[in-house]
Parts: C-alpha cells; sequence; structure tokens
C-alpha cells in the first residue's frame, strides 16, 4: 500500500471511518520523498533503535522499519489503531504503543526496547505540541540524534544565533542540549488536509556535554527564563523582575562582572554568555 497516495489514503480512512482532527494537527503527507529523505538524512540503518512519536497512518513509520533494526512508534489517538493494523501488518520489527509521549518514561522506553542498538528519535509533529514534545526528546538524553518535521518558523527559530530577532528562550533550550540542523523544507501541498504554512525537517544531534561548562543547570535556565521574559528590554531590567532576591545594583555589577554592558539586552547573549552571568550571581 502506497500511504502517499492521496486515493489510496482516502480508501483507508472511509474504511475505517476515521476522521481527520483540526484538535490533534493532524496533516498527512501525500509525497513518498518526503519520508524517504527524512530516514536518509537522520541516518537511519540497521545499527539503530527509533522512537517515532506520532505515526500517523504510518508513512514514516513504513519507511522506518525498512532502514531500522527495531522501530517503537507512540501514538497518542486510540481511533488510528485498526488503521494501523492494516497499513503496518507484517512489519515484525515495529511495536506501536498506544500512549501519551508526554506522560511516558522516555529513557527507560528506549533503555528497555534499545538494548545495544544507537537510539534515534524521529516525529512529524503538530505545532500545538511541538515545544513540549520536542523539549521531553531532548532532557531525556535518550538518543543519538532527534529529526523533527515542525513548522518552517519553529525550525528557524531553534537554529537562530543570538542576536537574530527569532532568537528566543527555546533557542538556547535547544542548542544547549543539541547542534540543531535545518535539512530541507516540505511545502503544504505534500499534506493532506494542506496546512497554511510550510514545514521544516531539522536534525538535533545530542550534545554529550553542554557547549560549555554550567555552573548550576537550574540557575542557567532561569536567568534564560526571564531574559527573553520581557523583549527589548536591558538585560538587568528583565533580571530585576525575575530575580526579586537581589537589588538592581547588584544585578548590574554581576553582569559587569561578566564581561558585558549594564545596557545589554538578554537576547544578544548567547550560551556562554549567560553562563558568564550564572557564574557571577552565584557569588552574590
Amino acid at each position: 500500500m502506497d500511504l502517499c497516495n492521496i486515493n489510496e489514503i482516502k480508501a483507508l480512512l472511509t474504511r475505517h471511518g476515521f476522521h481527520f482532527s483540526k484538535a490533534k494537527g493532524q496533516n498527512f503527507l501525500t509525497q513518498s520523498w518526503v519520508p524517504r529523505e527524512i530516514v536518509l538524512d537522520a541516518g537511519i540503518d540497521d545499527t539503530c533503535g527509533v522512537l517515532e512519536v506520532g505515526p500517523g497512518i504510518g508513512p514514516l513509520t513504513q519507511q522506518l522499519c525498512r532502514s531500522a533494526k527495531k522501530v517503537v512508534a507512540v501514538e497518542v489517538d486510540r481511533s488510528l489503531q485498526p488503521v494501523l493494523a492494516e497499513t503496518m501488518a507484517g512489519n515484525e520489527n515495529l511495536t506501536i504503543l498506544f500512549a501519551d509521549i508526554l506522560k511516558t518514561d522516555i529513557k527507560a522506553l528506549v533503555e528497555e526496547e534499545f538494548s545495544g542498538l544507537r537510539p534515534m528519535a524521529c516525529a512529524n509533529l503538530p505545532y500545538y505540541i511541538t515545544t513540549p514534545v520536542l523539549a521531553a526528546l531532548l532532557e531525556s538524553r535518550a538518543f543519538e540524534a532527534v529529526t523533527v518535521m515542525v513548522q518552517k518558523e519553529v525550525a528557524q527559530r531553534i537554529c537562530a544565533p543570538a542576536g537574530k530577532g527569532d532568537y528566543g528562550a527555546f533557542s538556547v533550550f535547544c542548542q544547549y542540549y543539541a547542534v540543531p540542523e535545518l535539512l530541507f523544507d516540505v511545502l503544504p501541498s505534500c499534506f493532506i488536509p494542506q496546512p497554511k504554512v510550510t514545514s521544516s525537517v531539522l536534525k538535533l544531534t545530542m550534545r554529550a556535554e553542554p557547549p560549555c561548562p554550567i555552573p548550576d543547570e537550574k540557575l542557567f535556565f532561569r536567568v534564560v527564563k526571564a531574559s527573553f521574559a520581557q523583549r527589548r528590554k536591558t538585560l538587568v531590567n528583565a533580571l530585576s523582575s525575575g530575580f526579586g532576591e537581589f537589588t538592581k545594583q547588584q544585578l548590574s555589577g554581576a553582569i559587569e562582572a561578566a564581561g558585558f554592558s549594564p545596557t545589554v539586552r538578554g537576547e544578544t547573549l548567547d550560551i556562554p554568555g549567560f553562563a558568564a552571568v550564572c557564574r557571577e550571581l552565584l557569588k552574590l
């Protein structure tokens, strides 16, 4: 079965009485080159165990099963159970779990299912859950790499360098855990129903260590969150709102001691810059 053929998709869904859910952000691929390219660019081979989030009707799952040693697909929509039973029949290296990935112990699942294999993650993520799902995958530190399809603007934000307009707290978060690489774009015409925006495929290669020494991880992310909470404000004013335990004078002194002007804006700092501010705050 061609899981990217529009007519076959419609016939399949009609057979099972399935209806697209806007609430779940369901858009199914209609171009077979897309899942093939995702698997190729993700570096999936027979040394890999792959966790797929949100298989849908299974076009990416099908390609993953052809390349990987083992695939575990986690799907939240139980109404897809009979559909996947039909489309994925015969794939002996596939396990389908009907569960919410955000309520799943990802690290434990990967350790249990992929012993002796290179653990990878792949997903076509709906916009409304992109941030929490990607955060969960990265925070688990369970994978060698995470390859996802997301809205293009989200991919650009994740890859943005310090000082750019789309650079934000989520950019820092992702770049803290991984090295992001924008692979290719996927036009709305490649989906049914067609979304209103272009998608991009992004590969995040996990870091063994953060890009620089971090004195206190919890404090680091607190500083990052406060720095972007009020964009276009100076860093000292932004931190004043997020760190009530320090005076503005103390914060200004810490920023200067970290090597920055008191008038610097948080969005111009890269990860080493935020780490430097953290080190000075720990001295207060």
